[in-house]
């Protein structure tokens, strides 16, 4: 059973930056992929960032140049640094295994707002 805990999040101003961390238990982190995801009220949950258990990362066009995805694989642990946040950031932050799904942790809100 595999258990994601997001943490790190709060209410941050315009331009402002944030530094998510999710704990994962249950597999042997270092073999798989993880990846930010974000659901903001009455829209999809998109998917933000990836790391693949070699290092290789991929983001979204809205997020390029100003997100990073970053892991600790002796902490079992993934990190999202978000740099220059926008209002229309405000949503709550999932992490999970992109090629591996399993059940969602509860998330870590995030609120952009001045």
């Amino acid at each position: 059973q595999v258990e994601l805990v997001e943490s790190g999040g709060g209410l941050v101003q315009p331009g402002g930056s944030l530094r998510l961390s999710c704990a994962a238990s249950g597999r042997i982190f270092s073999n798989y992929g993880m990846g930010w995801y974000r659901q903001a009220p009455g829209k999809q949950r998109e998917r933000v960032a990836t790391i693949t258990s070699g290092g290789s990362t991929t983001y979204a066009d809205s997020v390029k140049g100003r997100f990073t995805i970053s892991r600790d694989n002796a902490k079992n642990t993934v990190y999202l640094q978000m740099n220059s946040l926008e209002p229309e950031e405000t949503a709550v932050y999932y992490c999970n295994m992109p090629w591996d799904l399993c059940s969602w942790g509860p998330g870590t809100q995030v609120t952009v707002s001045s």
